[in-house]
């Protein structure tokens, strides 16, 4: 998994080499870690990288990308106002802006993001409200009908949404009940921004999420291929680059 973290992706042939054991040992360690749905075989070795069905466990997001998370999250954070109600939904990019928000105190944070959690828990100037639900690991948040029930009786200024997919002008995740709670974090906000990495542009899941058109901007950290971007420009979308506006 280390590997993985590190290069995305591995061969079955160069992990046998790295470990010195059967390409056999490895066969059954990659199935035990596909069934603990930390990784996703592939001919001839696996991924950690996002498929139409498959995304990484949370433990192993939060190592990666770093930069670019720190990126969208300090352009996030010019959004935002001082006073107001701030929803921030599942993801270890969400995570990443979370903790920052205490630059902007004082402030109403609403989240099913356990990390997020963690991080304001103990902040002056923060009132939290934490999301209730079925927990998840592999997303590291609640879910599930007592999340949605909540968000329905909540309000917010605006509300930061993240998905690990965007093709054409509409947006996807892999898990249905991770949609449903995302659309109730939408519909409970005045406000919506869709942040999502430029690596992650091109790409499609097995649910449509949201059409492009339902957010208020799209903030990334780069900018994404070009098929990407003159869908976006044809439609009329708003796209932040944050490498553009943060130092």
């Amino acid at each position: 998994m280390d590997v993985l973290v590190q290069e995305g992706s591995v061969e079955l042939e160069a992990l046998s080499t790295r470990f010195g054991v059967s390409r056999m040992t490895i066969h059954r360690d990659l199935d035990d870690l596909e069934q603990s749905g930390l990784l996703r075989k592939v001919r001839g070795g696996a991924t950690i990288e996002p498929g139409t069905q498959f995304e990484s466990d949370f433990r192993f997001r939060e190592r990666q990308g770093g930069e670019e998370k720190r990126l969208i999250a300090q352009a996030a954070m010019t959004l935002v106002e001082p006073g107001s109600t701030v929803i921030v939904n599942d993801g270890s990019m969400a995570a990443v802006l979370g903790a920052q928000l205490v630059e902007q105190r004082p402030l109403t944070v609403i989240t099913n993001n356990f990390a997020v959690i963690e991080a304001l828990t103990n902040e002056q100037g923060i009132n939290l409200v934490g999301l209730g639900g079925v927990y998840s690991a592999k997303y590291n948040g609640f879910f599930g009908v007592v999340t949605e029930e909540s968000l329905a009786r909540l309000r917010a200024d605006i509300a930061f949404i993240s998905s690990p997919a965007v093709s054409g002008t509409r947006c996807f995740h892999m898990e249905d009940d991770v949609v449903r709670t995302k659309r109730a974090m939408m519909n409970a906000a005045n406000r919506r921004y869709l942040m999502v990495g430029h690596k992650r542009f091109g790409h499609s899941a097995l649910h449509v999420l949201a059409g492009l058109e339902e957010f208020d901007g799209i903030v990334t950290d780069a900018e994404p291929d070009a098929d990407s971007l003159r869908s976006l420009r044809e439609a009329g979308l708003t796209l932040t680059i944050a490498k553009d506006i943060v130092a």
